[in-house]
């Protein structure tokens, strides 16, 4: 299911919550995502969550980047996200790791 019209598009300006905080960061992959009121949509709900400090939705790649004061609690994501209209598919591999 995708927040945008059946042609994909959208016209709702993107609004991205990128923050450098200390913290567990984590790479989930994301289906459905299509353009930036999706990125938004999915940054807002994932944000809400208690422990968040920062989100970084890449819409192009299906990736959802969450940085967390703990380890994330991956059944509250999983939730925010199908809230959001999409599917957490699971983790990708931690690219900041490298």
């Amino acid at each position: 299911m995708s927040c945008c019209s059946p042609d994909n598009s959208c016209s709702t300006s993107t609004a991205a919550r990128d923050e450098k905080t200390a913290g567990v960061t984590t790479v989930y992959k994301v289906q459905g995502m299509t353009c930036g009121h999706c990125e938004t949509t999915v940054t807002k709900e994932v944000s809400a969550i208690a422990g968040v400090t920062g989100v970084t939705v890449d819409v192009a790649a299906g990736l959802v980047t969450i940085t967390t004061t703990d380890e994330p609690d991956e059944a509250r994501i999983a939730a925010a996200v199908d809230e959001a209209g999409y599917e957490l598919t699971g983790r990708a591999e931690n690219l900041s790791a490298r």
